[in-house]
């Protein structure tokens, strides 16, 4: 396929430290934040748990890989020296490795080349930890999906849409699939609305005995080309990928097994129906039976297959459905026990989603956790000791937490104590863990912790960025609840309260009056207000510190649709996607300029993404409320972005066209009210340039004056050398001049 690079979409940012609260301190600039990345967090480099529990390992950029030992808190040797071996590239282009399952084999990655939002292409080579002997994959060419096989023996990978294997004690080559081809047929690599909707790119898996493959096949002949001008050159350069718009097309996906010593591949049984999605597979422990999740394309019913791996032949052992949708699945929705006939599976089938287990008929054995929370991540299970590690938000929407509890749904047992959001890894025997958390006071600490959550040693306390923030004027953030009762044309009301978090100037006087920049994203699932520090963009949340440096107040509010809180507040919004957000983020706006210390003359928003849309809705829609709004990135109409996304949340416009255009803010152009600067880059692959174009130009029909930037060739990130720092210093501009 032809694609183009994607670096990652702007963060979301959330709150500030408690030091250096004095009216002494360094102003923030943006060249603090976009040009000396003074605020950038950091993580250990590539950590690795060992298979002995009491070892992992680092990359040690250009150096080699290190063991470290957890019981004497030291490095105990060097794995890999990379000036010890005969590398075909530079050791400073190496950025990642891999161990096979007996360790004996690591996988080097080096010179990585993005190509979308999680998929990349790179340089591959195996060293042989005992000869030292380095091997390219490949003949150095780049590939996608280098995975190990479970057996050690082999390392598969694809390229130029094809699965090929090596294996690895005789350096032979084997070609898996022969048809790939570019804008037609993939084989062992997600296209592009896969690969941004279900989150996955590694699309064949190997089974438990290393023998045979499980792949996807995509064919996607039928998909609509979509086509984006490159500047540049004399004449303009053309991208041309498939791209799905809501209601259009999909691929057309099958699952198929190829046996390694019978050299044949077979096609799996996933029904008759084409106009579905495969959005899991998985071997269970038997190396003759491959799992299979199949969705409906409205993606209101999942269904489990077990498929005989010898014939194809599948039996359909579990089935749910929602009246709205089934939250998207993920790698840890399902786990099969390897000591018995059981699996795990998440269900938001009690409102929140849980943990239940199931035997392999599809019978239910019981619910292993339940309440009005939600299991947010199963880290792992300890089947020697029958014990699953989860994060939930049982403590707070607001937080995350991880506990433990029996395979038999007894002795649960918190093991982070410290208020805050905690991402969680377990090592290979459950013996540690690697907790990194932060919270309103805390940028990130990784820690390592054992099996009680007692910690044993820090990996990362980010000393640098502390410093740096202490430096400046900074202000702690406030959360704040509000209650309201929406009014609905022919329908019933009832009151939504909503969580928000405020960040008020250093010197705050609550005797003057304030302008507030309101910060939005409010898509469905997702979370801004939350006990964490920065909530991953320290850069963005330094941006709100510098704004209030400068006299202003900057707020969030989740909206009804985000996550935290449940299935019924997550999917309110369906089928009536932007609505019933507009009016929580306008309800947020009037209870802010109800306090005595907010002009309520002076209220802006600004959002990307879906921020943008909510942005663009609500300076459209708001009825005035917004004296400003900034839209970066913005969809303006749902029926030009992909189906997966789209149609989970509002159906097909064949369907449902009030649901879209009723909430499109390209439909109300002539509704426009207040300051509107409206940002994009024209190389954007996901919310294409497409929605600004058709929204300013209905803008002009309307006879609206408004302001438009646009960022030749960036994609959705709006990144590359002084992109950023230019983005941020026009933004800032805007919000002095207008509000």
């Amino acid at each position: 396929m032809k694609k183009i690079a994607l670096l990652l979409g702007i963060g979301l940012i959330l709150i500030s430290p408690t030091w250096a609260q004095s009216d002494q301190g360094k102003p923030i600039t943006i060249s603090n934040i976009w040009r000396t990345y003074d605020f950038y967090p950091l993580t250990p480099s590539e950590f690795r748990w060992m298979a002995d529990d009491n070892f992992y390992s680092v990359l040690e950029d250009g150096q080699g890989i290190a063991r470290y030992s957890i019981e004497d808190e030291k490095k105990v040797d060097q794995i890999l020296d990379f000036s010890e071996l005969s590398l075909p590239v530079s050791a400073s282009k190496i950025s990642s490795y891999e161990f096979s399952a007996d360790e004996q084999t690591i996988l080097l990655q080096a010179e990585v080349e993005p190509i979308f939002r999680r998929s990349r292409k790179q340089v591959c080579m195996v060293v042989n930890r005992e000869s030292k002997k380095v091997s390219l994959i490949h003949d150095g060419a780049k590939v996608t999906n280098p995975t190990f096989s479970s057996d050690a023996s082999k390392l598969g990978f694809v390229y130029e849409n094809n699965i090929y294997f090596t294996d690895l004690a005789t350096g032979k080559e084997t070609q898996v699939t022969m048809d790939g081809k570019d804008d037609q047929i993939i084989n062992g690599l997600t296209d592009w609305v896969y690969e941004e909707e279900f989150a996955f790119v590694d699309a064949f898996k190997w089974s438990p005995e290393g023998n045979k493959v499980a792949f996807y096949r995509f064919d996607e002949s039928e998909v609509k080309l979509w086509d984006m001008e490159l500047a540049g050159s004399l004449y303009p350069n053309h991208l041309e990928f498939k791209y799905p718009k809501a209601g259009e097309d999909n691929a057309k996906v099958t699952i198929h097994i190829y046996d390694l010593e019978a050299k044949k591949t077979t096609m799996v049984d996933v029904g008759k129906e084409v106009d579905q999605y495969i959005p899991r597979i998985k071997w269970t422990n038997d190396n003759e039976t491959l799992a299979v999740m199949r969705m409906n394309r409205l993606q209101n019913k999942v269904d489990i297959l077990l498929a005989n791996a010898t014939d194809g032949s599948t039996s359909v052992i579990l089935t749910e459905e929602s009246e709205t949708y089934i939250k998207e699945p993920a790698d840890d929705t399902w786990y099969f026990l390897s000591d018995s006939d059981d699996f795990l599976w998440r269900s938001e089938r009690s409102g929140f989603m849980h943990i239940y287990r199931y035997n392999m008929a599809g019978e239910l054995v019981g619910a292993l956790t339940e309440g009005d929370w939600a299991v947010d991540e199963l880290i792992g299970v300890d089947e020697e000791n029958e014990i699953i590690y989860y994060t939930s938000t049982e403590d707070s929407p607001l937080e995350r937490h991880l506990y433990r509890i029996g395979l038999d749904g007894k002795k649960k047992k918190k093991l982070t104590k410290i208020a805050g959001t905690h991402n969680v890894t377990a090592s290979s025997a459950f013996n540690y863990f690697v907790d990194s958390y932060s919270n309103t006071t805390t940028p990130t600490q990784t820690e390592l912790k054992d099996a009680k959550g007692k910690m044993i040693k820090s990996l990362e306390k980010n000393d640098r960025l502390r410093k740096n923030v202490a430096r400046h004027k900074v202000s702690d953030p406030s959360f704040f609840s509000f209650a309201y009762t929406p009014s609905y044309r022919g329908e019933g009301n009832e009151e939504i309260s909503l969580n928000g978090f405020m960040i008020k100037p250093a010197d705050f006087d609550e005797t003057k009056q304030y302008p507030v920049l309101m910060f939005v994203y409010g898509g469905p699932g997702s979370q801004e207000v939350m006990n964490a520090w920065g909530h991953g963009d320290a850069f963005n949340y330094m941006w709100f510190q510098m704004l209030a440096q400068k006299g202003y107040i900057v707020a969030c509010v989740d909206n009804r649709g985000t996550g935290g809180r449940g299935r019924d507040f997550r999917a309110g919004t369906y089928a009536n996607l932007g609505r019933y957000e507009t009016m929580d983020q306008v309800a947020a706006a009037k209870y802010l300029g109800d306090l005595p210390y907010i002009d309520k003359e002076r209220i802006g928003i600004w959002g990307w993404s879906y921020g943008g849309y909510m942005t663009s809705l609500c300076l459209t829609k708001g009825g005035g409320v917004f004296k400003m709004g900034i839209a970066v990135a913005p969809v303006t109409n749902w029926r030009f972005y992909d189906t997966i996304y789209t149609e989970r949340y509002l159906k097909r416009p064949q369907e449902n066209a009030r649901g879209y255009d009723e909430n499109s803010p390209i439909n109300f152009a002539d509704q426009l009210k207040g300051n509107l600067l409206v940002i994009h880059g024209t190389g954007d692959d996901n919310v294409h340039f497409q929605n600004t174009v058709e929204f300013t130009d209905a803008l002009i029909a309307a006879n609206k004056q408004f302001d438009v930037f646009f960022y030749p060739n960036r994609n959705h990130g709006i990144y590359g050398g002084n992109t950023r720092y230019h983005l941020y210093t026009q933004m800032t501009n805007y919000i002095l001049e207008n509000l």
